[in-house]
């Protein structure tokens, strides 16, 4: 299985693939407000690089449950400058973490590789088209509504079979717009209009989906339902838990894993794919 992202090329299996957080943003859950500076952003995606990153994710829009949206003009100005600066100084990917097609492109002028899309339920191509146009890498993510509302009481009939259906419908509406297949990483969505309990029902059926043979990326760093799972309130408590589904989601398909904390994750998970490799 390869996964193209335009100048760059990951072939599996292989050890999994680290993708580094960076919000240039003031108001994300866990870091929001601390790297707004395009100078501290920099910093901090070359020590994630340093800590041993795949990937670097930026992102200029909070998405945590209640989030309003940003201006795109603003967005822009938050992540343009730390794109620029970055695809000068590191030789790994750079993502660009935004539902806006007009931030995509300009992000992918400034150096970016990938875009990482939470809104692929949208009903538009713009998106889609720019992806097939440029050669980027694309993650299709899950979601049930926006951000702003996502946690309203969300219900599923079967929320695994759901979220399948989702990868089966977008897959074929993205390779219609022209995008290969070998651009595509799938994203089940941890958090984002789903319950705790939706959340471990994911989890446990990860290898399902698998059968679409494209990469799948898991982001449950930090995020609340650790909190409602293991009874820690603050996302500072939270870095066992995100290792603990972070060693969970490898031995079960996952290919990469998004994370605040990228020595830790990197630790844990070299460890958990060792013992794995003598399991079998």
């Amino acid at each position: 299985m390869i996964w193209r992202a335009r100048q760059f090329e990951f072939t599996f299996p292989r050890p999994t693939l680290l993708m580094g957080v960076l919000n240039a943003t003031p108001d994300s859950f866990f870091d929001g407000g601390q790297f707004t500076d395009v100078d501290a952003a920099v910093q901090h995606g070359l020590r994630l690089v340093e800590e041993g990153a795949d990937i670097l994710d930026v992102g200029g829009e909070s998405t945590r449950p209640g989030a309003t949206p940003v201006p795109e003009e603003e967005e822009r100005r938050r992540v343009l400058p730390v794109v620029e600066q970055l695809a000068g100084r590191v030789a790994v990917p750079l993502s660009i973490d935004t539902m806006k097609p007009g931030v995509a492109r300009a992000a992918l002028q400034a150096g970016a590789s990938i875009i990482n899309d939470v809104a692929a339920n949208r009903a538009g191509t713009d998106m889609w088209r720019l992806v097939a146009e440029t050669g980027a890498g694309y993650v299709i993510m899950h979601m049930r509504g926006v951000p702003e509302t996502m946690q309203e009481a969300p219900v599923y009939d079967d929320v695994v079979g759901e979220v399948g259906a989702f990868f089966e419908e977008r897959v074929a509406a993205v390779t219609a717009a022209g995008v290969k297949m070998d651009q595509l990483v799938l994203d089940i969505g941890i958090g984002f209009g789903k319950t705790a309990e939706h959340n471990l029902q994911l989890l446990g059926k990860l290898d399902s989906f698998t059968r679409w043979k494209r990469p799948l990326l898991l982001g449950a760093s930090r995020k609340s339902f650790i909190a409602r799972v293991a009874a820690e309130t603050a996302a500072a408590d939270r870095l066992a838990g995100s290792l603990a589904c972070a060693c969970w989601g490898i031995g079960h398909g996952i290919d990469i894993v998004r994370t605040h904390d990228v020595g830790a994750t990197r630790q844990a998970v070299g460890v958990t794919a060792a013992i794995l490799k003598n399991t079998r």
